[in-house]
């Protein structure tokens, strides 16, 4: 599953920008290779990173991975759900299961970004 309306990574992160905020999560194809998740070490809020840097790490039985921005900003929200239910990220990774609002540096970045279709090209050419 790949939403329009979100931006991606070719590291699978998404990034739903609304205003001055980007909501960040991983993408539905990078759930489905970590399997069950049962562990997200969240970022600090407050915490400046610049796009591509490690925003988190997630631990699922099969692997852990290291999570990255795809927008520079300041972490100003995370979704503390995670701490005690961190299979939210298998279950809804648009929805429930996102990790961190962060506050945009520069929209502008958003350019750098994958559009839905050429997420869904970039996947295709992983096959």
């Amino acid at each position: 599953m790949i939403l329009d309306e979100l931006y991606y990574t070719k590291s699978h992160e998404w990034v739903r920008v609304e205003g001055e905020k980007g909501t960040v999560g991983i993408t539905d194809f990078a759930q489905s290779e970590l399997q069950d998740i049962v562990y997200v070490e969240l970022p600090e809020v407050g915490k400046k990173l610049k796009a591509g840097e490690v925003l988190c790490s997630i631990d699922s039985v099969k692997s852990s991975a290291e999570i990255y921005t795809p927008v520079s900003g300041e972490v100003i929200e995370v979704n503390e759900k995670l701490s005690s239910e961190p299979e939210l990220v298998n279950k809804d990774p648009y929805g429930e299961g996102w990790i961190a609002i962060v506050k945009l540096a520069d929209s502008n970045e958003i350019s750098n970004l994958l559009s839905a279709k050429e997420y869904e090209e970039m996947l295709e050419g992983e096959k």
